[in-house]
């Protein structure tokens, strides 16, 4: 072999031993940066050195479908998202994408979080989040207490989409440290999965915390006002029952299958739910919500989210309330009113179906520090 074929063949094994090496550096590098996305933020907005974080997370196997379901009557008449559902809704553990175990400072230290904002957010949903975060749901100190924010996501798409999606949630992560994601689809029948692995997640890592916000991101909400309001709750610090709202009484199942909303007697045969408030947004104490986490243990998963916080409240014995200031219908503006007149939201607390652009407006008119609001408008 001549001298010229001897060094080609060594440089091309020497391309090909650098490029494996390379693919090797980019792994690592791939898997500590993940690691470093579960990075998080102590109450004062410090960073948590890395080593003294709890990196460590469980991992299910993929769910099995419950083949049983086929015997479910006329099962295979059902809708394919119903059909899919009732495969499934055994499935109560997936695994965390990304976590912020110390988001609350802690289990000790969460009773230091006075007011958690607890946001229903698609990972698709990019601006509303960056408007939550520049209005009403930014993290401060506010009256005296702290408000904290968390959007709980699971995954949308499949293949290059999924992996591109999940992505742009670990890039808001690494800037923000304000997301819980895991590892299921985040569909509209997935949210009742979404709302019980959260107070997984709270009853584990701030079990403390005094009051929650639960609502979708595109609701309107005044936080000063909901602060204050529950600052002036009279004998409930968050360690008492509280679960108030957009109070729903005596609301019956959709039967229509063209309907989203749409609850087949497989589902569900009663004529009626439970009293609920409105998924849109509600506000609830620390003490209800993990009440509401040991009920939801024993009953099956129910594909109407707002319901289901409903079911498990009446087996505690316990009733949701009614609050005037929770619009989550909408709000009704007369004609001859600018609908984003801040006084007309001067005792509001919350209002459902908001546009981006349409709550940096008002958010910015609500905090104009030369704002005059006559009596209330309401």
């Amino acid at each position: 072999m001549s001298r010229y074929l001897r060094a080609k063949i060594f440089s091309s094994r020497t391309v090909f031993l650098l490029g494996c090496l390379l693919m090797v550096v980019y792994l690592c590098r791939e898997y500590s940066g993940h690691t470093a996305l579960h990075a998080d933020v102590q109450m004062d907005g410090s960073q948590i050195s890395p080593n003294t974080k709890n990196t460590s997370y469980v991992y299910w196997q993929r769910c099995e479908r419950n083949m049983s379901a086929n015997s479910i009557t006329n099962f295979s008449s059902l809708p394919g998202h119903i059909q899919d559902f009732l495969y499934h809704r055994h499935c109560r553990h997936f695994p965390m994408i990304l976590d912020l175990p110390h988001k609350c400072g802690g289990p000790d230290r969460s009773s230091e979080v006075f007011l958690l904002l607890v946001i229903k957010s698609p990972p698709h949903n990019y601006d509303r989040r960056e408007v939550l975060r520049k209005t009403w749901a930014n993290e401060r100190l506010q009256n005296g207490v702290w408000i904290r924010r968390l959007f709980i996501a699971g995954t949308t798409g499949t293949g290059f989409e999924k992996k591109r999606l999940n992505k742009v949630l670990e890039l808001e992560q690494s800037q923000h440290y304000d997301i819980l994601q895991w590892d299921f689809m985040d569909t509209f029948f997935n949210l009742t999965l979404k709302q019980v692995l959260f107070l997984e997640w709270m009853e584990r890592n701030c079990p403390k915390v005094h009051f929650l916000l639960n609502g979708d991101d595109d609701v309107f909400v005044n936080s000063h006002n909901v602060v204050k309001y529950l600052q002036n709750l009279k004998d409930n610090n968050g360690s008492k029952h509280l679960f108030t709202g957009y109070l729903i009484d005596y609301a019956r199942p959709i039967r229509a299958p063209w309907s989203k909303y749409f609850v087949p007697v497989q589902l569900f045969e009663s004529d009626s739910y439970l009293p609920y408030c409105g998924g849109g947004g509600f506000f609830l104490s620390g003490y209800t919500a993990l009440v509401i986490y040991n009920m939801s243990q024993s009953i099956v998963l129910f594909p109407i989210d707002d319901a289901y916080m409903g079911m498990c409240l009446a087996k505690a014995g316990l009733r949701p309330g009614s609050h005037i200031g929770v619009k989550t219908t909408g709000l009704y503006v007369p004609s001859n009113i600018d609908e984003y007149d801040p006084c007309f939201y001067n005792e509001i607390l919350l209002v459902h179906r908001f546009l981006s652009a349409e709550m940096i407006v008002l958010w910015h008119r609500i905090n104009d520090p030369n704002l005059k609001c006559v009596g209330s408008l309401k």
